[in-house]
């Protein structure tokens, strides 16, 4: 039985659809894109961030994108977290680990009433309000034609779920550990539970 998810969400621009490492896309929406490639499928679970890939190709297209692609800062990740904080306290879901980075964010989820989609679109919600209530939005310069700003976050998410004890301590250690990886320090979070069996 499905006990939590982990669960990687993306900035706008971080992993485009026909990454030549692959995505879970279909089709490309940008012309502009496209002369790139047509989507890139892949139906694994696995992680494939680490494969060898064209990486000018990759950059070459990002340049093509509509706007340029985020890169949160230390501030700007604050108000993310701030608005996670906001939704785990409305929704009450369970969040036993988070790491938010500049173009992604890690988290792990207890199951909830709510199905995953929900609480992780939720999360998105209340993390863009706090970016605009606090005057950081990564867009504000680029109003749309109905005032609103072009979104933060990628579509989508992709999640991994956790059936166990053993599988959701791992998810947790990753996730702890995905900063450091990034030669940035751990993080802790107010709307963080410590896992308990």
């Amino acid at each position: 039985m499905v006990r939590g998810y982990h669960v990687i969400l993306s900035v706008y621009g971080f992993w485009l659809p026909n990454d030549p490492r692959g995505s879970w896309s279909e089709f490309v929406r940008s012309w502009e894109l496209l002369r790139f490639g047509s989507a890139t499928k892949v139906d694994t679970r696995a992680s494939v961030a680490g494969r060898e890939h064209d990486r000018d190709m990759r950059r070459a297209a990002k340049t093509k994108l509509r706007y340029p692609p985020v890169q949160l800062s230390g501030v700007q990740a604050r108000a993310v977290g701030r608005g996670f904080a906001e939704s785990v306290s409305k929704t009450k879901a369970t969040i036993w680990a988070c790491s938010i980075l500049p173009e992604h964010m890690h988290l792990v989820i207890a199951r909830h009433d709510y199905v995953v989609e929900q609480v992780v679109n939720l999360m998105k919600g209340r993390a863009t309000k706090a970016l605009i209530r606090e005057n950081i939005h990564p867009f504000a310069a680029y109003p749309t034609r109905t005032d609103r700003m072009p979104k933060v976050f990628a579509r989508g998410h992709w999640k991994v779920y956790l059936d166990s004890d053993a599988d959701i301590r791992r998810a947790i250690e990753y996730v702890e550990r995905n900063p450091v990886k990034e030669r940035k320090p751990r993080q802790t979070w107010n709307f963080v539970t410590p896992f308990d069996p």
